[in-house]
């Protein structure tokens, strides 16, 4: 007679919930499609307000990063990306993540995949992982059709830099990549919110929601300059740091503390999603 400690014959648990069987999940969604389909939009809407409105120009004799948009496909993506990541690229991060755990918590199925059985770290390893990943995805999505529709109206060229100069197309390429890669680390607090609220309740738009929110509260409290010296330690306070890589001469510093900054509180989130989950009592 088997006892209740004995697992069945051939049972792994890092075998349980594959990866890939998330992700094909977690894609056949209607809010994934969604998703990508806004950001994939953007650069259209973009390229017909230009169209409409004519080519930006500087104002007050200044020339912003706005004001280059239509010079090149290069700085097409760069501009898109500029208007985006304050906020449009914090609504995939937060769905993503926070929508994940919770809408299985929502469909009543959580418990059922917790019985399969899935050991609790790798149900939420899984998930996080996915959720990371088309994170990046999107993030990567708008740039590159960014740049594929930027080339098509107004030419392969340079990046011109409103400060004056400009970068080669090669090196130009090798940067947008950077700023990319900021911008997701960056956004990674904004994951972390997500998926501990996610873990917290079963109701994914209060998980996504209060990640948003909490996102921009973080944003007002950057723009209270009274608050001096510990605006450093705000996330929000370095998400335009990457602008420094699309200079003539990259400057580091910047971005490093963005960076340090937000991986810390998104282990820190991270790990008390782990750590509560661990201990919660799924019923639903």
């Amino acid at each position: 007679m088997t006892t209740l400690t004995e697992t069945a014959s051939g049972y792994t648990a890092r075998h349980t919930l594959p990866l890939r069987v998330e992700l094909v999940r977690q894609l056949k969604r209607r809010r994934t499609m969604v998703m990508f389909g806004i950001l994939a939009a953007l650069p259209f809407v973009l390229l017909i307000a230009f169209a409409i409105g004519g080519e930006p120009g500087g104002r007050n004799n200044t020339v912003s990063l706005m004001d280059t948009a239509t010079a090149s496909g290069a700085n097409f993506a760069a501009v898109n990306l500029f208007v985006s990541a304050g906020f449009l690229l914090v609504i995939p991060v937060a769905l993503f993540c926070g929508d994940t755990v919770a809408s299985e918590a929502g469909w009543s199925s959580l418990r059922y995949l917790l019985a399969a059985p899935v050991p609790r770290a790798r149900l939420l390893w899984s998930k996080l992982v996915v959720g990371l990943g088309l994170s990046l995805a999107a993030m990567i999505l708008l740039p590159v059709v960014a740049l594929a529709v930027g080339t098509a109206a107004y030419g392969w060229g340079s990046l011109e830099i409103p400060t004056g100069g400009a970068l080669s197309p090669g090196t130009a390429a090798g940067r947008l990549v950077i700023v990319v890669a900021f911008i997701f680390v960056s956004q990674l607090v904004t994951a972390g919110l997500a998926f501990w609220l996610s873990t917290r309740t079963d109701a994914p738009l209060g998980a996504v929601g209060g990640a948003v929110g909490l996102t921009i509260v973080g944003n007002v409290l950057d723009a209270v300059t009274a608050l001096g010296d510990w605006r450093d330690f705000l996330p929000a306070h370095w998400q335009f740091a990457w602008a420094d890589a699309v200079q003539p001469s990259m400057e580091w510093s910047g971005m490093i503390q963005g960076t340090a900054v937000s991986v810390t509180y998104a282990l820190v989130l991270f790990a008390l999603a782990f750590r509560g989950f661990a201990r919660k009592d799924v019923v639903s």
